[in-house]
């Protein structure tokens, strides 16, 4: 049990009925409010600053069991503490500058990480990987905006932006930066918080066999007969160390019975929310992709052609380089070039083999887009018109969203959606 804030080393002294020393493991009874014995255990204090928190912060390590835990719970809340909120040990760490907002979520990522990549990458940025990135590009944006600020508020110094050239060379070194550093996040967050994968195509196609291919045991009923998937079928599997959610849809095709059309609408719902989508054709029935693609009504810059069934013809497996999509021939039913799809999958959605990957989340990739986006409006700006102020204030605006992702600027709203997401006692 982890007690933190003004009173906790008082709290600990009372359970234990005897001063316990700082940083040592203490061989102690705890003790309720009567007097009575709980248990028997160790001690542990960690006066502030110096702690998890930067609050007073004590441990009690007793032998556990829900009677037991309970009746040491009970003694700590006589005695003035509180049941923590979810994340609040982790939250006053971060308000307390023991760790920035990056770092924090790091936390929540190592517990719920799903895979060892994930749980690497989480470490990597629970010990500032991520925020060091952040602190360096956030610098040399702030010397360029000072830069500029400077050459605005001193025009006799007559500095010509484009003809010295230093700014605009600046500008294209930080967006290169910036590129590298989305791309490196973008990897970390497909670790992170995984990717949606959607089959979807016409009934009979091999959807539900080639979902259960990729799981590797039977999840989906398959059969002859067209339309058997009527309703969404979602399973989690682990890909080279990303969680993927794959996605069986009912087939899209024109039908006059109501649970089939609920069942496209779902898929549908659930095509428009993926991260990638496997149009699955049948490679016997003979038809162009971009005919089915039309057909279909599929976005193509998430898009897989899956061609299917390949043992029924003369066709290899195997990814196929021509057109203008994507297109890797399988068979579900052999297995024949399902190795092929599945790492074609991962380099799809972007990840990469490199073993700096840190953790990343969905808000860190919009705020490094839209810093991406500021400093492109404001490149615009300087080329077209020579414009310094408007540069400037995109390099402002820039700057405070690379905040955003460490909690240098942050608000009460996105704290609260970020903490509350913890698990109690952390």
């Amino acid at each position: 049990m982890r007690i933190s804030g003004s009173r906790a080393l008082e709290i600990l002294s009372a359970i234990c009925k005897r001063d316990v020393r700082t940083r040592v493991a203490t061989v102690t009874q705890f003790f309720d409010l009567a007097d009575h014995p709980i248990d028997h255990g160790l001690a542990l204090a960690f006066p502030a600053p110096r702690s998890f928190t930067g609050e007073h912060v004590a441990e009690l390590h007793g032998h556990g069991g829900p009677v037991v835990m309970d009746m040491l719970l009970s003694a700590a809340i006589e005695r003035g503490a509180r049941l923590a909120r979810p994340g609040e040990f982790t939250e006053r760490a971060y308000l307390n500058g023991k760790m920035d907002l990056a770092q924090a979520e790091a936390v929540a990522d190592l517990i719920s990480s799903r895979s060892k990549a994930a749980a690497r990458s989480a470490l990597r940025s629970l010990s500032g990987s991520f925020s060091t990135r952040i602190g360096v590009l956030a610098k040399e944006m702030l010397e360029l905006r000072i830069y500029v600020e400077g050459a605005i508020d001193f025009p006799e110094d007559d500095i010509d932006f484009l003809a010295e050239g230093r700014v605009s060379e600046r500008l294209e070194r930080l967006i290169g930066s910036l590129d590298e550093l989305l791309k490196t996040a973008t990897q970390g967050a497909i670790l992170t918080e995984g990717i949606t994968l959607v089959l979807a195509g016409r009934p009979n196609v091999g959807k539900s066999s080639l979902l259960n291919r990729l799981l590797g045991f039977d999840r989906a009923i398959v059969t002859d007969t067209p339309g058997t998937t009527r309703d969404v079928l979602a399973e989690m599997m682990d890909l080279d160390g990303v969680p993927v959610r794959v996605v069986d849809t009912a087939g899209l095709r024109t039908s006059g019975d109501e649970i089939e059309r609920e069942g496209m609408r779902r898929a549908r719902a659930q095509i428009d929310e993926a991260d990638r989508i496997l149009l699955v054709r049948d490679a016997s029935v003979p038809e162009t992709v971009a005919s089915l693609v039309l057909e279909q009504s599929l976005a193509t810059d998430r898009l897989t052609v899956v061609t299917n069934k390949v043992d029924l013809t003369s066709i290899e497996s195997g990814e196929v380089s021509d057109g203008e999509l994507p297109e890797v021939c399988v068979s579900a039913l052999t297995g024949a070039g399902i190795d092929v799809l599945k790492r074609h999958i991962l380099w799809a959605v972007g990840h990469r083999e490199d073993a700096g990957v840190f953790s990343a989340r969905r808000r860190h990739l919009d705020a490094l887009t839209r810093a991406r986006t500021s400093l492109d409006h404001g490149a615009r700006a300087l080329a077209e018109s020579g414009a310094g102020e408007l540069l400037a204030d995109d390099l402002r605006r820039a700057h405070d969203q690379l905040g955003e992702i460490v909690g240098t600027i942050s608000s009460n709203a996105l704290l609260g959606e970020i903490f509350r997401r913890f698990c109690i006692g952390k």
